[in-house]
């Protein structure tokens, strides 16, 4: 008996990547950001 895999879970998959991709990214930005401005103001 094998399983057949649906196929709407890769895009479920796919959406979970992107949203992750997409907090990283803002995560970093955020970070860079506060750290240029702590160099600029010290």
């Amino acid at each position: 008996m094998s399983k057949r895999k649906d196929k709407h879970d890769d895009h479920d998959l796919r959406g979970t990547f992107a949203s992750v991709m997409l907090l990283g990214a803002f995560l970093v930005i955020t970070w860079v950001a506060v750290f240029f401005l702590f160099i600029a103001r010290s």
